[in-house]
């Protein structure tokens, strides 16, 4: 008994003892885990939200902070921080050390510098882990955490090789390192992972071949290793990979034939290989594939015929094939495929008739055979969908009519059917949806000159190179947007109507080569918008209109080979635009004026008439002086002209004297440091020293990182009004000796939806763009909370900077990289787009997830990456989405493809952001339709397929002409 009564007290004094044990670990591990997310806190050096404001170990326990997540033993268990526009970097001592943690979500943030090297040592706990979408850089550390299942740092500056250690994360099922910078080969080592599920490498700059050791891999449901240099042969060991719905290489250099082995992939929904240098023909085990949704197989150097056998992709919706040298007849068995609604095979040497029975049974909405060899009639079944809205057929050898039906195709927006041999007459006059007509060079007639047309979408029409006849009445058309106007080459008679000058948004009218007669109306002046006018061929008679030189824009204008008469207006030497003019060959007579156009104009631009003087390339005698003038001419001309040398010399020197502090100057400052100053505001010259940048540059006053350098906010000394911003500029010592002259022109270019750059200052050790400081927040610091109203003056304000950076700029000027992060929505509700020139060479290329595929592909900016990026932000506007949200990587390789598959599907409540769902009247819902309609052209995969900035702005500003924030409305109908 007394035994018995020792052993229990001894049992309960170990309890106790235990207890207490177990007790302090825990408060000094807390301790621990309270000291690492302080250190972590002050490591944030901006948090506009305000996100961590609770983080006070004085307030309340860590476990009630905003974004963390605690176990039952009051441990960190998980944290989340993800999209809180945060920045700063990580110390070595931070977060990832933090002992129970097993999920970690740093994501889409403006995080930046190197992770710290033992991050994966210091945590075996840890499960998940995302850091994509922030400014890390280095190389990823060396180790290994064998526990962790996800692991995601796509869409960061990561450089180097992948580490070979990566083989030893040997639970891993989700691994994306995708929009980085790696180099080197993929290690054979990453293999080792047969948990993996998901695997992205794409967007960097890999080499080498795709290890054969893959198929090892027999859980992976995802491969993405496009926009890398890739080379070699697609291994056939993929073929065991049964469990894969999802096989992407595209943008590679990959040789060779498709391997047959693919065809073992039951599952598969998408097999993209486009843009890589494959031969061969078609494997016939692909078309056994009956899971396929998406097949392309476009840009490579494919041949063969397509057989029969595609009848058994029952499932599929998108095929291109286009850019390849398939031959053969187009298969009849295309034509079952009850959900084919993309069918592009253009640019091949497919040959024979279109099957007749194409369209009947299929969902149309994009059909693309142009530039084949195609013969016959076209299908009058293509718009038996009623969804067709895209139908190019051009360059081809189509015969016979147009169908009847296809004029009542009310989903058609854009038609190309121009270089065949069609006959008969046009009966596309009442499509209201279509912006793009084009069936020139054919063998169309009629008279079309007296129809009623009701296109009032119509920005594009070409019928040149028909057999068109009739007066031209251009009230009938009632196509108030139309820009480009192409009639040349018919057989259309009579006057050029004055109602032409109606068409006030023309760019360029052609009415040359046909039979028109009377004299050229001075309406045709009211075109302010008109660059191109070609009259040639004609029969025009009577002056040429003085009106013409009001055209502010016109840069070519030909009137050749017509009956013109009288001098030529000296007012038209005088248009500043015009850089080309052919009048040859009409009855002119006089001098050629002494300005402009006519002082460089070839001789067989004015050739067959009876004109003098001109430049030495005019090829026409010199002017003889005119007699009987009285004898005090001269004297009165000298005179004037002293005057007139006077006044100028005036202007001059005020002129000279306001520009002078607007010149490069070198100046010291403080620290003895020599910069070369330069401002383009003389209001910000006066106000601004060097003094006032160098001074502030100091982490209170840094605004953002990003990828191009540090921005920080600075205010005049001697302006307390005057605040600007100035943008630090990285790799600065690399860039060519012409940025900085560039710099200069930037700097004139003043608009009211783009940031001004008013300076530029450097020394030999930093550089810095000054620019005028906008009171506002950044779009993606906004965008959720914005009702439909204020996002469609975003898209508008944003589409009408991209015009005039685009078209109104010579030459045109590049965003780079056209993101929300770009984008300051100020007191005024207006965007102001704010671009920085970091793209000046290939070295410097930095990726981004908006910026074109192609033009991260090939390191080379221009105005349709632009563009694309121009589209992302509409779909962002349309869905809230963004292209980093996790939800496209399970099923869909970017946010384009998800929302193509959205609008295909037309369901709008399946895309649209919820919060402008239930603010959208029926008339918006047209409008959100349109809009994302505009935004898939403006992601095309092809850049030549996309519009360019003005077709952008005017395309949006008609769709939204009538938009509100009006009240609520059953989605529960499909659009």
């Amino acid at each position: 008994m007394e035994m018995a009564n020792k052993k229990g007290a001894n049992a309960v004094v170990l309890f106790v003892f235990m207890f207490l044990i177990n007790f302090v670990v825990s408060e000094s591990e807390n301790g621990r885990e309270l000291e690492l997310l302080l250190s972590f806190k002050s490591s944030i050096v901006h948090d506009p939200s305000g996100f961590l404001s609770n983080w006070d170990p004085s307030a309340t326990t860590f476990c009630q902070w905003h974004g963390i997540t605690c176990n039952n033993l009051s441990h960190v268990e998980t944290l989340d921080l993800s999209a809180k526009n945060l920045s700063g970097i990580l110390v070595s001592s931070s977060v990832f050390n933090l002992p129970f943690v097993k999920t970690l979500n740093l994501s889409n943030n403006h995080l930046y510098g190197e992770i710290p090297p033992d991050i994966f040592f210091a945590n075996s706990s840890l499960r998940y882990l995302n850091l994509s979408n922030n400014n890390f850089s280095g190389h990823i550390p060396n180790g290994f955490i064998s526990g962790l299942l996800i692991l995601d740092l796509s869409n960061n500056m990561f450089s180097g090789k992948i580490p070979r250690e990566i083989g030893l994360f040997s639970g891993l099922k989700f691994l994306d390192l995708g929009g980085n910078v790696l180099l080197g080969k993929i290690p054979i080592s990453i293999s080792n992972i047969t948990t993996l599920k998901y695997l992205t490498l794409a967007s960097n700059e890999l080499v080498g071949s795709i290890p054969h050791e893959i198929g090892k891999m027999k859980s992976l449901k995802w491969i993405y290793l496009g926009y890398n240099n890739l080379s070699g042969e697609i291994p056939k060991e993929i073929g065991v990979l049964t469990c894969l719905n999802h096989l992407d290489l595209v943008y590679n250099n990959l040789t060779g034939q498709i391997p047959a082995s693919i065809g073992n992939l039951k599952d598969l929904n998408y097999l993209f290989l486009y843009q890589n240098k494959l031969t061969g023909s078609i494997p016939s085990s692909i078309f056994g594939l009956k899971k396929l949704v998406s097949l392309d197989l476009s840009d490579n150097s494919l041949s063969g015929e397509i057989p029969e056998l595609v009848a058994q992709l029952r499932n599929l919706e998108i095929l291109h094939l286009f850019g390849n040298r398939f031959s053969g007849r187009i298969p009849n068995a295309l034509t079952s495929l009850p959900n084919l609604q993309v069918l592009q095979l253009w640019s091949n040497r497919f040959s024979g008739q279109i099957p007749r029975s194409l369209g009947r049974y299929n969902n149309l909405t994009v059909v693309d055979l142009s530039t084949n060899n195609l013969s016959g009639r076209i299908p009058d079944g293509l718009c038996n969908s009623g969804r067709l809205f895209k139908l190019i057929l051009f360059s081809n050898s189509l015969e016979g009519e147009i169908p009847r039906n296809l004029s009542t195709c009310t989903s058609l927006q854009r038609v190309r059917l121009q270089n065949n041999r069609l006959v008969g007459e046009l009966s596309f006059t009442k499509l209201p949806l279509v912006y793009f007509l084009d069936v020139s060079n054919n063998n169309l007639s009629g008279n079309i000159g007296e129809q009623n047309w009701d296109m009032p979408s119509l920005e594009m029409l070409s019928l040149a190179g028909n057999r068109f006849s009739g007066k031209l009445l251009p009230h009938l058309l009632n196509a108030p947007k139309i820009e480009f106007l192409d009639l040349s080459g018919n057989e259309f008679s009579g006057t050029i109507n004055p109602r032409f000058g109606t068409l006030t948004e023309l760019m360029q009218l052609s009415l040359s080569e046909n039979k028109l007669s009377g004299e050229i109306p001075e309406d045709l002046s009211s075109c302010k918008k008109l660059v191109r006018l070609d009259l040639s061929h004609n029969q025009l008679s009577g002056q040429i209109p003085s009106g013409l030189a009001d055209m502010p824009v016109l840069g070519h204008l030909d009137l050749s080979e017509n009956r013109l008469s009288g001098e030529i207006p000296a007012k038209l030497g005088q248009i500043e635009s015009l850089v080309q003019v052919n009048i040859s060959y009409n009855h002119l007579t006089g001098a050629l004026p002494p300005t402009g156009a006519f002082l460089a104009i070839k001789e067989s631009a004015v050739a067959g008439n009876d004109l003098c003087g001109g430049g030495n390339t005019s090829g026409l005698p010199p002017c003889k002086k005119l007699k009987n003038r009285a004898d005090w001419w001269p004297f009165m001309a000298c005179s004037f002209a002293g005057l007139l040398l006077l006044a100028i010399a005036g202007f001059g020197f005020l002129f000279m004297r306001g520009r002078k502090n607007l010149e490069p100057k070198r100046v010291e400052n403080g620290d003895g440091s020599i910069w070369e100053l330069q401002f383009f505001d003389p209001k910000v010259s006066k106000s601004v020293t060097m003094d006032d940048i160098t001074l502030s540059l100091k982490e209170s006053n840094v605004i953002s990182r990003c990828k191009e350098g540090v921005s920080f906010k600075v205010k005049s000394v001697s302006n307390d009004y005057l605040k600007f911003f100035v943008k630090e500029m990285h790799h600065f010592s690399s860039l060519p000796a012409s940025f900085w002259s560039e710099i200069t022109e930037f700097g004139k270019l003043q608009h009211p939806n783009i940031v001004k750059l008013t300076g530029k200052c450097r020394s030999d050790k930093s550089a810095y763009l000054v620019y005028e400081y906008v009171e506002g927040k950044l779009l993606s610091e906004i965008l959720g909370n914005l009702c439909w109203k204020r996002r469609w003056k975003i898209a508008i304000g944003t589409a009408k900077a991209l015009r005039f950076l685009h078209s109104r700029c010579s030459p045109s000027v590049l965003v780079g990289d056209m993101s929300p992060e770009r984008i300051i929505i100020d007191a005024k509700d207006e965007p102001r787009l704010q671009f920085i020139f970091p793209f000046v060479d290939n070295k410097h290329f930095l990726p981004s997830s908006y910026v074109a595929p192609e033009a991260r592909e090939n390191k080379k900016m221009n105005e349709k990456s632009d563009i694309y990026g121009m589209g992302l932000i509409l779909i962002e506007l349309l869905t809230g989405k963004t292209p980093a949200d996790a939800d496209f990587k399970v099923q869909y390789s970017s946010m384009v493809e998800w929302a193509r598959y959205c609008y295909s599907d037309c369901h709008l409540d399946m895309w649209v952001d919820p919060v402008i769902k239930s603010q959208a009247s029926i008339n918006n819902q047209n409008q959100i339709v349109a809009a994302m309609n505009l935004a898939l052209h403006c992601t095309a995969g092809d850049p030549t397929a996309r519009p360019c900035a003005a077709d952008v702005f005017e395309t949006l500003k008609s769709a939204f002409r009538t938009s509100s924030c009006l009240p609520s409305l059953n989605f529960s109908s499909p659009v």
